[in-house]
């Protein structure tokens, strides 16, 4: 069978003009779009070439193949026969900065009898030209990655000072003019009121529900928000990656993370490569704390489903002290004791771990008591809430100012409306206009969200709880005490994975449980209305010890 050859090309060739630059400052400068037109077509009627095709690229590096225009006048110039047989550029660089992929590209339409033309670096296609082009490719591609690691330093830096480096605000912020640096104005994060209260609400579900009903989970969440229309940043509607990445976001604590990921493989960078940038807060860190928490709890990689909804009290947050390992439930006396027993040493008996065991009902009875007797005592209650009031009263002050500035949005907004109608009414505008309607629309939209975020806003203040006395805490102390004493033993298992994320069995007669006061008083409050004080609530460091503190008690 006969080899197929590729045809020679014409004697006047069809010319593919290849036009492309980066970002949009950069088609401000020398290498516009228009400009690199205009030297192509030049050249291309100095050669007496036909202009076939013209493939223009806006703001799209060239460091990978993701351009649409360059992908269709690939798929043109792999055609048989091709429209053209010359790919013209203004420099090498416009086609490729990566010298492997270009080179990829270069064979694959030489193949079909195209070659590609720079008009600033001319080179034969000898091999001595083929050498020259590669040489050049090879420095297009270390200029490329020198000034990416020099614009990246400059925004890493951009940031540490608390200036946008671009791209959409997350929601809850917009972008605002901060300084003037000459020719550059300098941005900032800055609060949206509207978007504000759509993130606060996200998180007062997570944390209580609607109307204090109970948390709620993320698919319920979204069900919710869709529901009752409440949109994200965008305008669309969420999903469970978008509301799970608006729970975790820290930007929401002031702390938003620069350069967290590789732009081309979306991997995690190391923390040394990230930078924390300070915006305005929209949710205290407390309130954050306790969302994490949940989101943890509900991770069936933090706790296998199983122990969700287990009877058992500290299934799947016992642990042995000495290599980690899960604490099991073994039985004795023929089923009549239960016992919490290392796993490792189930498994593999002393060479693996040296183990333990403890009877079931002596350490749950000895953190029950540990968490009644030290954390629910009426003083050691009045100590950890001590700046609750201050807090409180500052709280309730930022409140007002939310509101007032979701008010001062939908006042705008209808002012607008308004002028819009008188415009109508005297004839200024057309009210046939398209755009006019739809801008109406979206003014309608704006104010009745604004209205109603702001009367929801408003109700959370009047819900908040009167000053905290000693009557009231010694109160709230005995009912979540008698709570924990409850025959069916769902809400102290409940509150103890809340608060003691893990219970560390030390020994037979010592153990650690460690969690946070913080979630305690919240996981109370919900049932015992005193939900203000823990939104309040300081942070404190894990690390309870139980049994063996300033009160020693043996399990037996």
């Amino acid at each position: 069978m006969a080899k197929h050859k590729t045809p020679p090309p014409p004697a006047v060739p069809n010319a593919a003009l290849y036009l492309r630059v980066s970002t949009g400052r950069q088609a401000e400068s020398d290498l516009s779009i228009p400009d690199q037109g205009r030297q192509l077509r030049a050249y291309c009627l100095g050669k007496g070439w036909c202009v076939a095709e013209e493939f223009v690229e806006p703001g799209n590096t060239a460091t990978d193949d993701r351009r649409p225009a360059f992908q269709q006048m690939i798929d043109a110039a792999t055609a048989k026969p091709p429209p053209f047989h010359v790919i013209l550029v203004h420099s090498f660089s416009r086609f490729f900065r990566d010298q492997f992929l270009f080179e990829f590209y270069a064979r694959k339409l030489a193949k079909n009898g195209v070659r590609i033309v720079s008009i600033t670096q001319e080179v034969g296609d000898d091999p001595m030209g083929v050498m020259v082009r590669q040489m050049m490719n090879l420095f297009d591609e270390y200029q490329s990655r020198e000034n990416a690691k020099h614009t990246l330093r400059a925004m890493k830096e951009n940031a540490r000072q608390g200036f946008w480096n671009g791209s959409h605000p997350p929601i809850g912020y917009r972008v605002v003019a901060a300084e003037q640096r000459g020719d550059k104005i300098k941005k900032k994060l800055a609060i949206d009121p509207i978007g504000a209260e759509t993130v606060r609400l996200i998180y007062r579900l997570a944390l209580h529900g609607v109307e204090n009903s109970g948390p709620m989970g993320l698919k319920t969440i979204v069900t919710y928000l869709n529901e009752n229309g409440i949109a994200t940043a965008g305008g669309g509607r969420w999903g469970i990656s978008s509301l799970h990445h608006t729970l975790t976001r820290t930007t929401y604590i002031g702390e938003h993370v620069f350069n967290s990921r590789n732009w081309a493989s979306q991997e995690p960078k190391d923390d040394a490569d990230r930078v924390i940038m300070p915006v305005p807060p929209l949710i205290e860190r407390d309130t954050f704390d306790a969302v994490q928490r949940a989101l943890s709890l509900r991770n069936p990689k933090a706790m296998a489903p199983r122990f969700v909804t287990s009877p058992i009290l500290l299934g799947g947050i016992c642990f042995c002290g000495h290599c980690g390992g899960a604490m099991t439930i073994r039985t004795g006396k023929n089923g009549a004791y239960r016992y919490y027993a290392c796993s490792t040493k189930a498994r593999q008996g002393a060479t693996g771990c040296p183990g333990m065991s403890v009877r079931m009902d002596l350490l749950d009875a000895s953190v029950i008591d540990h968490l009644e007797n030290r954390l629910l005592n009426p003083e050691r209650l009045a100590a950890m809430m001590d700046n609750i009031i201050d807090r409180r009263s500052e709280w309730i002050e930022r409140r007002h100012r939310h509101v007032a500035d979701l008010r001062k949005r939908a006042t705008e907004a209808d002012q607008r409306l308004q002028r819009l109608y008188v415009s109508i009414e005297q004839g200024a505008i057309d009210p046939t206009d398209q755009s006019l309607k739809q801008r109406m629309i979206a003014l309608k939209k704006l104010r009745d969200k604004a209205e109603g975020d702001a009367q929801r806003a408003a109700a959370a203040i009047d819900k908040i709880m009167p000053a905290l006395t000693p009557e009231l805490l010694r109160k709230f102390a005995q009912a979540t005490r008698d709570m924990f004493r409850d025959n069916n033993g769902a809400y102290r298992r409940d509150l103890i994975r809340a608060v003691a994320q893990k219970v560390e069995l030390l020994s037979p007669d010592e153990a650690r449980i460690c969690g946070s006061r913080v979630e305690l008083l919240r996981t109370l409050s919900s049932n015992n209305g005193v939900e203000s004080a823990a939104l309040a609530l300081p942070g404190f460091a894990p690390g309870w010890r139980a049994l063996q503190d300033s009160n020693l008690r043996p399990f037996a």
